[in-house]
């Protein structure tokens, strides 16, 4: 186990994605508009009324924002990790799979242990339940659609073109302008698991050098809380 978390989280692949200074500049400008523009559209997509018709194009229109700055600010990796079985003369790298989704399953049960704390706070309940009501008001299949494509673009932006804009700390960074992103909502408990989500898949972009491990993390993170939160606090 401690081998496992140590390749997912920790031992830093070899990968050469070096940019040239233009590049970076050119990044890091393109980065600092899509983040307050992404901002901008998340704060109104969530205080949409539950179960408005607007609330699936605004939620889409936010995976959009993200996805056209990741893709506008310069090339994306999806990364590598180390293979659980070392060939001989070297490591083998493959594309992390199977270890980040088990990574956001088993984040997933860390949050559902702690939503068991939370809904016994009055003021921290509300909080979790205004985001519930979307779930509660919406499509199932449409939601999971929704939670996917938003997962996918945010890791995208944020572990992808972020990460690459910043020469020194990185996973600081982009844990800090998530959770700055997040309180567009004025969602306390978003942004709290904006915090503890941002810096796992910020060390996992740091090993592996890429997007795949953040994304396939998220996904499996946020899918198991839309699942298992409405049964936790219906």
């Amino acid at each position: 186990m401690r081998s496992w978390v140590r390749r997912s989280l920790w031992d830093v692949v070899p990968r050469d994605h070096r940019q040239s200074d233009a590049g970076l500049r050119r990044r890091q400008s393109v980065t600092v508009g899509f983040v307050v523009l992404g901002a901008l559209v998340l704060g109104v997509s969530l205080r949409i009324e539950p179960g408005s018709v607007w609330f699936y194009p605004a939620t889409f229109a936010l995976a959009g924002v993200w996805a056209v700055g990741a893709f506008a600010s310069g090339p994306l990796h999806l990364g590598r990790i180390g293979a659980w079985r070392q060939q001989e003369g070297g490591r083998r790298l493959v594309r992390p799979v199977l270890p980040p989704i088990l990574l956001g399953l088993g984040l997933a049960a860390i949050f559902v242990i702690g939503g068991l704390v939370v809904r016994e706070i009055p003021w921290l309940d509300r909080q979790v339940r205004s985001v519930l009501d979307f779930a509660d008001q919406g499509s199932l299949p449409i939601l999971v659609v929704v939670t996917a494509v938003n997962g996918v673009a945010e890791e995208l932006f944020f572990r992808g073109a972020v990460y690459a804009a910043l020469p020194r700390h990185p996973v600081a960074w982009t844990s800090v302008a998530y959770v700055i992103a997040t309180l567009a909502t004025g969602n306390v408990m978003l942004a709290f698991a904006a915090i503890l989500l941002g810096v796992v898949v910020g060390l996992q972009r740091r090993a592996s050098g890429g997007v795949l491990a953040p994304i396939l993390t998220h996904c499996a993170w946020s899918l198991s809380m839309l699942l298992a939160l409405p049964l936790l606090f219906g």
